[in-house]
């Protein structure tokens, strides 16, 4: 009998052959029907930004010093070894860089030896200081290298290049940020298509009072219980290109066919 797949009998491999084939399948009909984004360029995106960035980076990693020094004694007797989390990420223009985090999840695996979903993976510890953001602070040695800004788009792993549109792709034309919460408060996890629009949002409009808004509304975030319990939780889920309507969708979302096609590959019927 022929046996059914779905996206959770995928492996980390097959999910990026995937989104690789949602690409070359969809990405050049998708763009013709979309606008090109006006990047605002200004003395602020120039030159007042990034003074801002050097000046607020260096009083935030000696005011929380002291704090990253206890983080990282309970992160060791939480997961052990490594204590720190790296990964590449995409930053200004498609570089990459090095993010380093405390680690809050343990590599936990299922029978595969694939790492299990990030939300059964991290700690109570970890669900702690994903609360309250506390595992963002060492980005702020990010920001004095050059390689992020306070606010703007969230960095995104590498795999995710291939996949944008031609206007989600221009969130790449600032360098990433801690954070660019939306304009309007949500206490829901928001979907891959309001977080990338909102980032090209940020790209045409930013400017220093946009800043100093957006900066209110992150510390808004940080604060508000339900939202942080929603970050805790983990739970926005990989985005994986776009469906025919070309809306951003999820591992969930991606069509039986694909996954079917991809088993038959492997010769797995």
């Amino acid at each position: 009998n022929k046996m059914e797949y779905s996206s959770d009998d995928l492996t980390k491999a097959m999910r990026w052959e995937i989104a690789e084939q949602l690409a070359e399948d969809r990405l050049e009909q998708i763009n013709k029907s979309l606008d090109d984004v006006k990047v605002k360029d200004s003395f602020y995106t120039r030159h007042g930004k990034r003074l801002l960035d050097i000046i607020l980076s260096l009083i935030a990693i000696i005011i929380t010093l002291p704090i990253n020094a206890v983080i990282l004694i309970v992160t060791f007797l939480d997961v052990g070894r490594p204590i720190f989390f790296k990964q590449q990420r995409i930053g200004k223009e498609g570089k990459i860089f090095t993010i380093v985090k405390f680690r809050n999840m343990r590599n936990t695996t299922d029978d595969r030896g694939e790492l299990l979903p990030a939300g059964q993976r991290v700690t109570k510890w970890g669900k702690f200081v994903r609360k309250i953001s506390l595992d963002e602070l060492l980005n702020f040695y990010n920001i004095l290298k050059g390689d992020m800004s306070i606010i703007g788009p969230r960095p995104l792993p590498a795999e995710y290049l291939v996949r944008y549109n031609k206007r989600h792709i221009m969130r790449l034309a600032v360098r990433p940020g801690l954070e660019c919460p939306p304009r309007e408060f949500k206490q829901d996890i928001w979907t891959w298509q309001e977080h990338l629009d909102n980032d090209v949002w940020y790209v045409e409009n930013v400017g220093l009072l946009v800043d100093i808004m957006q900066s209110i509304r992150l510390v808004r975030m940080v604060f508000n219980k339900k939202s942080a319990e929603k970050r805790a939780a983990v739970q926005v889920g990989t985005f994986m290109g776009y469906n025919l309507d070309g809306e951003a969708i999820t591992l969930k979302d991606i069509p039986q066919e694909y996954i079917d096609q991809e088993f038959r590959k492997k010769g797995m019927e």
